[in-house]
């Protein structure tokens, strides 16, 4: 079992930049491929940044790649996604999730939830 806290969500200015975490405890944090995914009340989870287990692959939805940047500290056992540029269509619940077998972009391949950070964007 892995217990997933998401933080570091808030209300910012187009533009403008957060950066998320997401600490997690229990089972052996580097055993595992981590993702980021968001939701919009209404629609579907959708993909937006996953890493390996190392860290040293990624791979970012084409809608934040170049301004998003997914990262990990298995010493810390938490991810991170720096969030720069941020648009008002970037708003929306953020969630992290761990994968033990596989990732990738589809949220079925993850096997563990946070319970989510809102990000609003908006002057």
């Amino acid at each position: 079992q892995v217990q997933l806290v998401e933080s570091g969500g808030g209300l910012v200015q187009p533009g403008g930049s957060l950066r998320l975490s997401c600490a997690a405890s229990g089972r052996t944090f580097s055993a595992y491929i981590m993702g980021w995914f968001r939701q919009i009340p209404g629609k579907e989870r959708e993909f937006v940044a996953t890493i390996s287990r190392s860290g040293a692959s990624t791979y970012y939805a084409d809608s934040v790649k170049g301004r998003f940047t997914i990262s990990r500290s298995n010493a810390k056992n938490t991810v991170y996604l720096q969030m720069n540029s941020l648009k008002p269509e970037d708003t929306a619940v953020y969630y992290c999730a761990a994968g033990g077998r596989s990732g990738g972009m589809y949220s079925e391949n993850y096997d563990y939830w946070g319970q989510g950070t809102p990000v609003t964007v908006s002057s």
